[in-house]
């Protein structure tokens, strides 16, 4: 199994190349944005699993616990560190 510290990194980096910056500088995507990425598709076994363990380090902010694609495709993932 891969590095935990190591796939949340990379979702960092997706979420930076796919997201946009808001007023305050903070990076966020949409959910269904990074779910639908063929990269990200390739790179992440787990998306959601990665995104929780990132979420409980104060890595990523979301709305909810689990994000189900198709359901919540509009959901914004901020990145809270630079």
């Amino acid at each position: 199994t891969m590095n935990v510290e190591h796939e949340i990194n990379l979702l960092v980096e997706e979420i930076r190349r796919l997201g946009t910056k808001n007023a305050d500088g903070q990076v966020s995507v949409k959910f269904g944005v990074l779910f639908a990425d063929e990269k990200c598709a390739n790179l992440f076994e787990a998306l959601v699993g990665t995104l929780k363990a990132a979420k409980r380090r104060k890595i990523v902010s979301y709305q909810g616990e689990l994000l189900l694609q198709g359901v919540h495709d509009n959901v914004d993932i901020m990145l809270l560190q630079n």
